[in-house]
């Protein structure tokens, strides 16, 4: 254990009673310096932009660059107009409801071509039915026998007459979900289209169509039932569609400019 030790009258260096530096005293008044004061009037500056901004400060009643509620000069821009070749547009709110779409087809090359597909049917059909008609007209006869032929006549008539009606539903729809035309539209170069967007019909519609077009005329109204839908094409605005095609939601239009 050292002996040393500190010289006399001066205290250790651990002493706790050993006397500190003072602080300097703080400056007079005891208060913080007053705030820098502003131009005349009280009212402070305005602050400036923070540092980095590449933008200076918007004039007075404008909003800040970027704001979402105007200052951008492709706010007041008209909206792009529609896509080309939607159909129907004037049922969106146009003012041309053929906008977009092919010239509709004429009416006369309309009925032409529908003669068109009536010949390619029935001529066919003729020829499978000449030979049961002259069965028929031989078998005639006023004993038993005749009638039982007349009744089997009768019976063969019924089974023809749904062979007709498929063939000529078949012919139409087969065609129209092919590519929209039967032969008598394409030789007149027209094409039946979906009314909503141009599409070729898909079977179904095919099929309402041709159901409404024949089964009725086939049935019951072989005259007045092809007259009533030639009236309304003609009458119809602004798409000329007969029954069948409003049916279906088809329209018939030109393949040509």
């Amino acid at each position: 254990m050292s002996n040393d030790q500190p010289p006399s009258g001066q205290p250790p260096e651990d002493d706790p009673f050993r006397k500190r530096p003072q602080e300097p005293p703080p400056p007079s008044g005891g208060s913080e310096p007053p705030p820098p004061t502003g131009p005349p009037g009280g009212t402070p500056p305005p602050e400036g932009p923070p540092p980095g901004s590449p933008y200076g400060s918007p004039p007075p009643g404008e909003p800040p660059p970027g704001s979402p509620y105007g200052g951008s000069p492709y706010d007041n821009a008209p909206p792009p107009p529609p896509p080309y070749g939607s159909y129907g547009g004037g049922g969106y709110g146009g003012t041309d409801p053929l906008s977009g779409m092919p010239p509709l087809a004429d009416t006369g090359k309309r009925i032409v071509a529908r003669f068109i597909d009536w010949l390619i049917i029935t001529i066919p059909l003729a020829l499978i039915g000449i030979p049961f008609d002259i069965y028929g007209r031989v078998t005639e006869e006023t004993d038993d026998f005749g009638d039982a032929i007349a009744t089997y006549n009768g019976g063969t008539q019924l089974v023809f007459q749904l062979i007709s009606i498929v063939a000529y539903i078949a012919y139409d729809t087969v065609l129209t979900a092919k590519n929209g035309q039967t032969l008598g539209k394409r030789l007149m170069k027209l094409r039946t289209a979906m009314l909503n967007d141009g599409s070729t019909p898909p079977m179904n519609a095919s099929l309402v169509r041709a159901l409404v077009l024949w089964l009725p005329a086939l049935i019951c109204c072989a005259c007045l039932w092809p007259l009533l839908i030639l009236v309304l094409i003609v009458v119809d605005k602004p798409y000329k569609q007969g029954l069948h095609d409003k049916a279906a939601k088809t329209v018939v239009v030109s393949t040509t400019q």
